[in-house]
């Protein structure tokens, strides 16, 4: 799914009307006969509503909506926002329809205006929309103030009015709301940890906008499709053998981390890599050994981390640093890695950490080397950023930079590409916020680049993989219960869905 900004989802509204074609007051009249049957089918009969509706578009859209319940027999009261402001043209249209079915409307002038609530009156908030570019003030701002301190559950009609569709709302006065009825696709905004206490649970609403100008329009951000993970799946070949699989390198390990490579070892596996290979401590011989026999071990003369690194092949792909800790001699391990310069490499937890201490070593990454950072760690990397959104620029121009891939984990993780697009991650849970699901991560990604050197094309499988596998273990381990083992557990489930075309798609 694409993610447009503010300016194209404006240019896709009137290329709607210019192909379809379509009146604009009719496309409006779309968009609420949606909201409106959206609203009827998850409130009850006689729940009492209040819209609120500013003067601009997002305000027509909640005059119309007013209209269409109040044709339902719904009870409806409309309050309207400052008596005399200058309103745009359809706004005018449907308040004026409004009028003409004798709805009342109050409006709201000063705080003396601001009505009592009860507490089950359902509030839909139309004040602004996609559109706004400056933050709410005076009588608007504390408006908002006062419906999120009311205690009611709020519906956002397009967006939550305050919040800005691409760039960052730090500091606005924002709707809370409960639900957000969007159009056609996902905003920017909506994907962003800073903004998930505003807009409750997302439904999008489909319009009729015109596909073609979908089709055509290119987008810097994406959400990674399903029907595009599933064309990147290739069946294994009935007459394969290890060997076309892919030899991989997994490097890592501490005296009591032991267990980041056990993860990282197992989920590597399970994503089809023909042969592992595991570079550790000599701590964790028998730990590894023992937990995946599957895979070749070998012991370092270092007992309790790596200082030094005696590679005996060579490896299609290779995966530093999952519980290898920070000792200043491991660093050693790092700069062998680089000084190889590997076409397939993974740089993971410690590793990064260790990279973030060495700037210098940034000039050293190979073409298409691959970053999973969190949050913190990509401030260590690269610095800090004043918002969620700056960090996705800066995450891109890094990623152009250095010719690499950086995936910044999180709920939608984020891949910066060094072609400059952005992809977010639709798959995963809160039960994924557990120790060593990053290892995890680490070992599918390894075992995908062991077999393909189509790097975006493992990044994107990888990680959607991941989220999927999580997902299936939450249906039956509970987010609370889970652990990262549980997401190894449910990888063949995860390979299983992606081999069909179609998935389940959380916000129709």
């Amino acid at each position: 799914m694409k993610i447009f900004s503010a300016e194209q989802i404006k240019a896709w509204d009137m290329y709607t009307m210019e192909h379809e074609p379509v009146a604009s007051t009719d496309l409006m009249e779309r968009a609420a006969r949606e909201c409106t049957l959206w609203i009827i089918a998850n409130t009850k009969f006689n729940q009492h509503i209040a819209i609120f509706c500013g003067s601009g578009n997002n305000g027509g859209d909640g005059l119309a909506i007013a209209r269409l319940l109040a044709e339902q027999h719904r009870k409806v009261t409309v309050y309207l926002t400052e008596k005399g402001v200058h309103r745009s043209a359809d706004n005018s249209i449907n308040l004026n329809r409004l009028q003409e079915a004798k709805q009342e409307i109050i409006y709201i002038n000063s705080e003396n205006d601001l009505p009592a609530l009860p507490p089950d009156c359902l509030i839909v908030d139309a004040l602004f929309g996609y559109g706004l570019n400056r933050p709410p003030e005076g009588l608007i701002a504390t408006l908002i103030e006062y419906l999120n301190a009311s205690g009611n559950t709020i519906i956002a009609i397009d967006i939550p009015s305050g919040l800005f569709a691409d760039k960052s709302s730090k500091g606005n006065a924002i709707i809370s709301a409960g639900h957000t009825l969007s159009f056609e696709i996902m905003k920017l905004a909506f994907l962003l940890p800073e903004n998930a206490m505003y807009t409750g649970k997302i439904h999008l609403i489909d319009i009729g906008l015109d596909r073609n100008f979908y089709e055509i329009t290119p987008a810097s951000f994406e959400i990674i499709p399903h029907q595009l993970i599933h064309s990147y799946y290739t069946p294994r070949q009935r007459f394969s053998h290890k060997g076309n699989y892919g030899n991989a390198a997994l490097i890592g390990g501490s005296y009591g981390m032991m267990g980041a490579m056990v993860l990282g070892a197992e989920s590597c596996l399970r994503c089809g890599a023909g042969k592992l290979t595991c570079y550790i401590p000599s701590c964790g011989y028998t730990i590894l050994q023992t937990a995946v026999p599957e895979a070749m071990c070998v012991a370092e003369k270092d007992e309790q981390y790596l200082t030094n690194l005696h590679l005996n092949g060579e490896f299609d792909a290779i995966a530093i640093g999952p519980g290898m800790g920070q000792h200043p001699e491991s660093l050693n391990v790092l700069k062998k890695i680089l000084e190889i310069s590997p076409k397939r490499l993974i740089i993971d937890a410690d590793g990064l950490n260790l990279l973030a201490s060495h700037p210098d070593l940034f000039n050293s990454l190979p073409a298409n080397t691959i970053l999973t950072p969190h949050p913190k760690e990509f401030e260590r990397l690269f610095g800090h950023s004043a918002d969620q959104f700056s960090r996705l620029q800066f995450a891109l121009k890094k990623a152009k930079q250095y010719k690499i891939y950086i995936l910044i984990k999180g709920n939608y993780s984020f891949i910066a590409t060094p072609t400059g697009k952005g992809y977010f991650n639709p798959t995963g849970n809160p039960g994924m916020a557990t120790a060593g699901s990053g290892d995890v991560l680490t070992g599918i990604l390894l075992g995908l680049y062991a077999q393909s050197d189509e790097t975006e094309r493992v990044v994107l499988t990888g990680v959607y993989l991941h989220g999927l596998a999580g997902d299936k273990a939450a249906e039956i381990q509970s987010e609370e219960a889970m652990i990262s083992n549980d997401i190894i557990k449910y990888l063949p489930e995860a390979f299983k869905a992606i081999k069909k075309p179609e998935y389940f798609d959380e916000w129709h």
